[in-house]
């Protein structure tokens, strides 16, 4: 019976401290999202870059 209410208890606070993060967040304006998809997108071409170099490099030099 008190594992329950422990459940219970972890429940209720993970539910309010989820309600507190959406109260403080706030929607982004226009420039801010722009920013963020520009740096989200030069990394992913930045990650994609590495990885074609490394799979380029390791079938130059036999390995794959």
């Amino acid at each position: 019976m008190a594992s329950i209410q422990e459940a219970m208890i972890k429940l209720k606070s993970f539910f309010v401290e989820c309600v507190r993060v959406v109260r403080v967040t706030k929607k982004p304006n226009k420039e801010t999202f722009k920013m963020i998809v520009k740096v989200s997108a030069m990394g992913m071409a930045l990650i994609g870059t590495v990885g074609f170099v490394i799979s380029l490099i390791a079938t130059l030099i036999g390995l794959v």
